[in-house]
């Protein structure tokens, strides 16, 4: 079973919660911020998503790592502690650089659409 390395080093920028994963307005990212706001999840409180997100990639298993020049590519599978406590399975992706050693949040989804869709 592989984890995250460095995953308590993990990065996650206050824009990529704010204007991405928690953005109504964010081409990309609205459907993103319509899912994990039914949860509980808030941009007045990002910094407890931020933390959620964070123990997330320490505490569940790498389902896909891919290697590229700019570095390596982890996607983490499973379930992510909500405000509200149902807890859905999620994917973050995270990025180690080439030339450094922490991971560094690419983005979440949820990880079953059919789920996504009935909550």
């Amino acid at each position: 079973m592989l984890k995250l390395p460095n995953a308590h080093q993990a990065r996650i920028e206050r824009a990529k919660v704010l204007d991405y994963l928690l953005s109504t307005s964010h081409p990309d990212g609205r459907s993103k911020a319509a899912f994990f706001s039914r949860f509980g999840f808030e941009a007045g409180q990002w910094q407890s998503f931020a933390a959620a997100l964070r123990d997330h990639g320490a505490n569940n298993e790498v389902v896909e790592m891919v290697v590229s020049d700019y570095g390596t590519r982890y996607s983490v599978d499973g379930m992510i502690e909500t405000p509200d406590g149902r807890n859905p399975d999620v994917r973050t992706v995270w990025i180690i650089d080439t030339a450094d050693s922490e991971p560094r949040l690419v983005t979440a989804y949820p990880l079953r659409r059919e789920y996504a869709r009935r909550t």
